[in-house]
């Protein structure tokens, strides 16, 4: 996953699931809308395994990183 990928899917998950969840409770308190527990249960529910793929993400490519950087100590360390 491409570095503007996994900070587009951060801010869906981070601000812009949340936020809109929270609107739709406050709209629906004020006009009586249909299904409020769903909305947000369904919008909770995405924003939890948006998350964590995005935590799995975020593992994977420190571990990859970290990979990187110790093949570079232990090339020094041959020198």
């Amino acid at each position: 996953m491409s570095n503007k990928t996994y900070d587009f899917l951060k801010w869906i998950a981070q601000v812009f699931i949340p936020a809109a969840a929270t609107l739709y409770f406050a709209v629906a308190e004020i006009w009586h809308l249909p299904y409020k527990a769903e909305v947000i249960g369904t919008a909770s529910a995405v924003d939890a395994f948006l998350g964590a793929l995005l935590q799995l993400s975020s593992i994977k490519w420190n571990a990859d990183w970290n990979a990187v950087l110790s093949s570079g100590v232990e090339e020094e360390k041959k020198k």
